[in-house]
């Protein structure tokens, strides 16, 4: 493995290409379709003692090459790991029409190659276990180099894959995101929940205060809406017969970007028949718990600068209370003057239009910000939340609940209302508001509504998305997801490399 004499990287691209045209004359098959693999490197390196004086066969992306004469050490990465590669002079078997290398033809390879390593499991002198190379086989010929680190986040989003590289790190992370999906589905299922898929494309779009994406259906010649939740065609289906039903897949929402927040997330959304939100309190409770004992072997977590521990007795906060404890404000009877001037006073900022709705949220939310948690915030006012059955001690309040740690919401549930007449009464009020210019109120969705003349039954719902996962990791939004949208930009290399064979067009800042 020479070394590079250009620099930059279109030159160190030029040398690979020659290295490339080199070994098609040898009559080998740069990139051979089927890997001969047997085991991860991990299972070589947890069991030894069960592989040792055998002969494998490993897979892996070069990452680490050192010449020592007639001696060559290489380190082979896959998804488990690293495991080092001992090539002596004399033994390595040369078979160029399959695709075996001699040591000549070594030197042909690059870091950031794929290569497959037949070979007998044992120790160095030094103790490190290796495999002792019989022969060596190229699988992929790289023609760019991987870099040793990226410059900033941004370019760690943009080419996710080079950082999953440079960062084994990164790749544990999203080990355990997968980890976190996998623990809910299967707690969900042992509570005798099944799985179902509900339409990415809504004619009419609710379940969540939020503004949609809009989209064109060319055969149908009607426009549609990517969903901002799976509620309302989940509900469709407990009025159906189902008792126990969830999804899990992605929401759209066309709203600002944050630490906190992307347009398209992923999330897991369950509703529960003959159920009530304090059923669904205790069930959300115990699936946290699940979550940090299985994914994290812990309870106790520290993020964005707050500590909790789920183990720790969750304490429920009332609406109402909480909002005239801190501000000396009563939601119900105070002036949308007296609220605005409260907010002005405390030089809080409030984003949006603004109605009473959003003032009295604004309140809460600068509450909110000061809470670790875990807790539940209950007793929310009908105003406020358009889709949850008021409370049977009193009409004002609703049985809904809100998961709160770390001065964030982080899941949102309700007793569903099953009442056409009340449902219908509070889409117009959502109606008239989005009329006024709120466009994140709900929709008027009369099919709805004409469901549940056919009947619902009493139900529970609930929803939680990935925020957890990047709480729980302390990780913002983009970090923690694995392509985030991001503004279409062409590197520059790749422009100078394919410039006069590919037309670029990027989407510049307005």
């Amino acid at each position: 493995m020479e070394e590079n004499l250009k620099s930059n990287l279109v030159g160190q691209r030029e040398i690979r290409l020659e290295k490339l045209e080199q070994l098609k004359k040898l009559g080998v098959n740069p990139y051979p379709a089927k890997s001969h693999k047997e085991y991860r490197n991990i299972d070589i390196l947890n069991d030894f003692e069960k592989f040792e004086g055998k002969v494998v066969c490993l897979a892996g992306r070069i990452v680490a090459w050192r010449e020592h004469g007639k001696l060559t050490f290489a380190d082979i990465r896959d998804q488990s790991g690293d495991i080092q590669v001992m090539i002596r002079k004399d033994v390595p078997q040369k078979d160029l029409g399959n695709g075996y290398l001699g040591w000549e033809e070594l030197s042909l390879l690059d870091l950031s190659d794929f290569v497959e390593v037949e070979g007998e499991i044992a120790k160095t002198k030094t103790g490190q276990i290796s495999i002792l190379a019989q022969k060596v086989r190229l699988l992929t010929k790289t023609l760019r180099p991987i870099p040793r680190k990226l410059k900033n986040k941004e370019q760690m989003f943009r080419r996710r894959y080079l950082d999953l590289v440079i960062n084994p790190d990164r790749v544990k992370m999203f080990e355990r995101k997968a980890m976190f999906w996998q623990v809910q589905r299967d707690f969900l299922k042992s509570k005798g929940f099944m799985e179902v898929e509900v339409p990415v494309l809504e004619m009419v779009t609710g379940g969540a205060d939020a503004a949609p994406f809009i989209t064109h259906h060319n055969a149908l010649n009607q426009d549609f809406y990517l969903r901002i939740s799976t509620e309302l065609y989940q509900k469709r289906l407990i009025g159906a017969g189902y008792e126990k039903i969830y999804t899990f897949g992605p929401n759209f929402r066309n709203e600002g970007m944050d630490d906190e927040h992307l347009q398209e997330f992923y999330d897991i959304e369950w509703y529960w028949a003959y159920a009530n939100f304090k059923d669904n309190m205790a069930l959300v409770r115990e699936l946290f718990l699940e979550i940090a004992n299985k994914v994290y072997g812990k309870t106790k977590f520290s993020t964005r600068g707050y500590t909790f521990d789920l183990a720790d007795e969750w304490k429920e906060l009332d609406y109402t209370t909480i909002i005239k404890e801190h501000f000396g404000v009563d939601i119900f009877e105070d002036s949308d003057e007296k609220i605005l001037k409260v907010i002005q006073e405390n030089k809080i900022e409030m984003g949006g239009d603004v109605n009473r709705n959003r003032m009295i949220d604004t309140l809460w939310k600068a509450i909110r910000a000061k809470i670790a948690g875990p807790a539940f915030l209950v007793n929310q006012p009908k105003f406020i939340s358009p889709l949850a059955k008021s409370s049977s001690e009193d009409e004002a309040i609703t049985e809904r609940f809100q998961v709160i740690i770390a001065g964030s919401e982080l899941g949102n549930g309700y007793s569903e209302i099953n009442d056409p007449q009340d449902q219908l009464d509070r889409f117009l009020e959502q109606q008239n508001l989005r009329e006024s210019g709120d466009d994140e109120a709900h929709m008027l969705d009369i099919d709805f509504v004409e469901m549940l003349e056919y009947g619902m039954p009493p139900t529970s719902g609930y929803g939680q998305s990935e925020r957890i996962f990047w709480f729980l990791e302390d990780v913002t939004a983009r970090e923690g997801t694995f392509f985030p949208q991001l503004r279409n930009e062409i590197e520059k290399s790749t422009k100078e490399i394919y410039s006069g064979k590919v037309s670029f067009v990027e989407n510049k800042k307005k």
